[in-house]
């Protein structure tokens, strides 16, 4: 047999049991290294979508006050952006789109006068409660 046939034959075996193990061992431990890193990233980017909605949310209401006089009250809430609450002077819809809910799949909260700024719009995070660290941390438009 000349060389090339005999390589062309070596290569055809295909791989043996222990290359496959080998293979599968290094994939698993790169994945146990990357996957959470991964995921830290996923629920960051939730919050920071919170953040650009609420700041969006934030802009339309500013836009309701300068019609209206006023923003809207708690009664009203962030509805009032998208649906004319029967008051002189608005002149919306202020958002493009329906009213969003939270990533989380949340609406978002809304109080007039709010506890840290003239009005607060706010999420509670993952688990829909107050307060919470990480992807359970409120995220409002005070921060």
């Amino acid at each position: 047999m000349t060389l090339i046939r005999k390589l062309a034959h070596h290569r055809s075996r295909g791989f043996t049991l222990v290359e496959l193990l080998v293979v599968l061992v290094i994939l698993g431990l790169l994945a146990g290294l990357v996957g959470p890193r991964v995921f830290n990233q996923l629920g960051g980017a939730k919050g920071k979508t919170a953040k650009v909605q609420i700041k969006d949310l934030e802009q339309a209401a500013d836009l309701f006050r300068l019609d209206v006089g006023r923003y809207p009250t708690n009664a009203e809430g962030l509805q009032a952006l998208v649906t004319d609450p029967d008051t002189t002077g608005w002149n919306g819809p202020y958002l493009r789109h329906d009213l969003p809910d939270d990533p989380w799949g949340n609406p978002y909260r809304y109080e007039s006068p709010g506890r840290n700024a003239e009005i607060d719009i706010f999420s509670y995070g993952a688990d829909g409660a107050p307060s919470g660290s990480g992807e359970n941390a409120d995220v409002g438009n005070w921060q």
